[in-house]
């Protein structure tokens, strides 16, 4: 750190600081010493940080269901951001969502372990539990579709599903039909309550919307079936891009053609949706993005820092060519 200081110009706190992240330090400077950092391929030494700052150094991470898009990304978000401020990770997955397997999981990561944990267990039941539970450490946690908090990150999902099925009523159609996720999500509740509000705020029936057991193409394909029966059928929202697919394939197997027949859209923007047979319309959740915004906001924390709500992440629109105006079948 001596050197680092010195080829910088710059005293050895004010390097400890960059590498501490902290932000009360000027942007010409940070630079300096990251650039010295760099050349000198300088190293912290995180046992000998924790010791002198009396922590752990690690942030604790407890999720659910990994192979669901956004507490996957969310997570590389987190472990990204935690190493750039020198911090390492300790991720806890929960097998169920049972009281007697997520108490455990949160009970696990004490002060002695962690300075911090994120929760990326966007399930109501698993959000129910954590406010059981008594914490002296600072937690984050990822609710999606939940209102700004000081403690809770968020992206705005009834908004991007107001989006969704605006841009299929500004296209013409007279209602959208809705493949809503599993019950027990959050993402479900956010999206359902989107498409409700939006069809309703236009004086449009809204269709019972089709029930999932899980987030899979699947899933998608079988509600899609029962939705090619429908023959008033002319526009569909997908709670996510997995089912818009099994969905695109289930009417194309029912003789009907997307976007000239029915309107898909879907949800999360997955990478291979821009390569869907037609490319998928879809609403884009920056999901890594959470993972950074839980970091910075459990460091502030852990600082005595944190000022205000955690401002909702934006959702956006991606239009391609699953949608287009109704025709008369």
């Amino acid at each position: 750190m001596v050197d680092v200081a010195r080829l910088a110009g710059v005293s050895q706190q004010t390097v400890s600081r960059v590498v501490r992240g902290s932000s009360n330090v000027s942007p010409d400077i940070r630079e300096r010493v990251e650039h010295a950092i760099a050349q000198l391929r300088y190293r912290r030494n995180p046992a000998a940080a924790a010791l002198a700052s009396n922590r752990t150094m690690t942030i604790g991470v407890i999720s659910f269901e990994l192979s669901v898009l956004g507490p996957t990304v969310a997570l590389y978000g987190i472990s990204e951001e935690a190493r750039r401020h020198g911090y390492a990770t300790r991720l806890v997955t929960l097998a169920s969502l049972e009281r007697d397997v997520i108490r455990p999981a949160f009970e696990s990561l004490t002060s002695d372990s962690v300075d911090g944990v994120i929760v990326l267990a966007p399930l109501f039941e698993a959000i129910s539990v954590l406010n059981g539970l008594e914490f002296d450490i600072p937690v984050v946690t990822f609710q999606q579709g939940s209102p700004p908090s000081p403690n809770s990150v968020s992206v705005d999902e009834v908004r991007g599903a107001r989006m969704a099925v605006r841009h299929l009523l500004d296209l013409g159609h007279e209602t959208v039909w809705h493949v809503q996720g599993p019950s027990g999500w959050m993402a479900t509740t956010a999206r359902v309550r989107g498409w409700a509000e939006e069809l309703q705020s236009a004086g449009r029936f809204a269709p019972a919307p089709l029930t999932t057991s899980d987030w899979s193409a699947a899933e998608g394909y079988r509600a899609g079936l029962e939705l090619a029966r429908e023959t008033d059928l002319t526009a569909i929202f997908a709670a996510n891009d997995p089912f818009a697919l099994g969905v695109i394939k289930a009417l194309d197997d029912s003789g009907l053609s997307v976007p000239d027949d029915v309107s898909v859209v879907g949800f999360d923007n997955v990478k291979e949706s821009a390569f869907f047979r037609p490319a998928l319309t879809t609403v884009t959740l920056d999901f890594e993005a959470i993972g950074h915004i839980a970091v910075t906001r459990i460091l502030a924390m852990i600082k005595d820092e944190a000022e205000g709500d955690i401002p909702l992440i934006e959702p956006h629109l991606v239009i391609r060519d699953t949608t287009a105006p109704p025709r008369r079948r």
